[in-house]
């Protein structure tokens, strides 16, 4: 837990800089997360820029209400409105006609986002960052949603097993499997680190 968080979290109701500051010192790897979780037909349709400051203004409206319960709790909670945001404009565009014309090429901080990325699967070194990028995103959208779900939560927002668990409403043995194998599957089409941190073959 990160002490300096939690001053930010508890000054944040009377503070409007330390809302800002907490929100600020999570915007880089919340957007990491969201640009994973859109899948191929949202990213050619929204930019995740665009998602993160959407997300971050509605939590500062809502930060007031959070009660600390640690750094994992919120990101928990930050995520949450995150994916919640994710489910509205899917369904927005999914209820529009596909339109080619209004799909877009996201401006992104590729080497940003690989560093957010790297809690996931470290590729090839040889690979360029856009093309890393591309390769992590397309074998992250292969991945069924409960591997998809389970590792997100574990590497990216920072929740434990038993937590996720709960969210889930698996055991935590179920868990850990699916963390266990999303990541390996990662690392097979990827050629990375597997989940235990060896190398994959082939």
């Amino acid at each position: 837990m990160s002490d300096s968080t939690e001053a930010l979290v508890r000054a944040a109701s009377r503070d409007k800089q330390a809302l800002e500051a907490l929100l600020v010192r999570h915007l880089p790897q919340l957007q990491g997360w969201l640009r994973l979780r859109m899948g191929a037909v949202l990213r050619s349709r929204e930019t995740p820029e665009d998602l993160v400051q959407s997300v971050a203004r509605e939590a500062l409206g809502e930060l007031s209400t959070f009660e600390w319960r640690g750094e994992a709790a919120f990101k928990h909670w930050l995520y949450t409105r995150a994916q919640h945001k994710l489910q509205d404009r899917v369904k927005y565009f999914g209820a529009q006609k596909r339109d080619p014309t209004k799909e877009i090429t996201a401006p992104q901080d590729s080497q940003a986002l690989l560093a957010c990325y790297g809690n996931l699967c470290t590729p090839s070194r040889e690979l360029a960052a856009h093309e890393a990028l591309t390769r992590i995103e397309a074998a992250f959208d292969d991945l069924p949603e409960d591997y998809k779900e389970a590792i997100t939560l574990y590497r990216l927002c920072g929740l434990d097993y038993p937590e996720i668990a709960a969210r889930m409403q698996r055991s935590e043995g179920a868990v850990r499997n699916l963390v266990y194998r999303g990541l390996s599957r990662l690392a097979l089409r990827l050629g990375g680190a597997n989940a235990d941190g060896s190398k994959s073959q082939g």
